[in-house]
């Protein structure tokens, strides 16, 4: 599809991307370029993993990635032979995320923005963001404005 600037596994665009914004979290609907209202509260909180480091509370922006393993295994295109393999699917979902992270650095990098890509509470997530079985919360990525020093 063009205007997508990633790579993804036998094209199967399986990483799904949830914006939490203090009033909702919303997954991006790249197909109609906007953002589609999940869960009408502020999850940024949970995009963090337990214990970590409160830096970059104040930011605006936590993205979630998440991986929906159907569409790795019913891909339109061509089909990798161990795509239905979990090993091999959480290789490519994995490199896949941070093909998109690296372009979500890329871009707050030439925008003046600071990015921070972390953990997070998945299974908390999972449960907010009513989730089948078959997704699979990975990481979360902070945007926001570079700290003043």
């Amino acid at each position: 599809m063009a205007g997508r600037t990633a790579a993804s596994a036998s094209n199967s665009q399986e990483i799904e991307i949830y914006v939490a914004l203090e009033e909702g979290t919303y997954i991006y609907d790249p197909f109609h370029h906007r953002l589609v209202l999940v869960v009408a509260s502020d999850l940024r909180r949970l995009a963090i993993g337990r214990g970590q480091s409160e830096a970059g509370s104040e930011a605006p922006v936590r993205l979630i990635y998440v991986a929906d393993i159907d569409k790795l295994v019913h891909t339109g295109g061509y089909q990798e032979p161990g795509l239905r393999d979990p090993d091999i699917q959480r290789s490519y979902y994995f490199v896949d995320t941070g093909l998109i992270a690296a372009h979500v650095y890329l871009f707050a990098a030439s925008t003046g923005l600071a990015a921070w890509f972390h953990n997070c509470n998945k299974p908390q997530l999972s449960t907010k963001l009513n989730l089948r079985k078959d997704q699979r919360v990975l990481f979360g990525q902070t945007v926001g404005y570079p700290m003043k020093r």
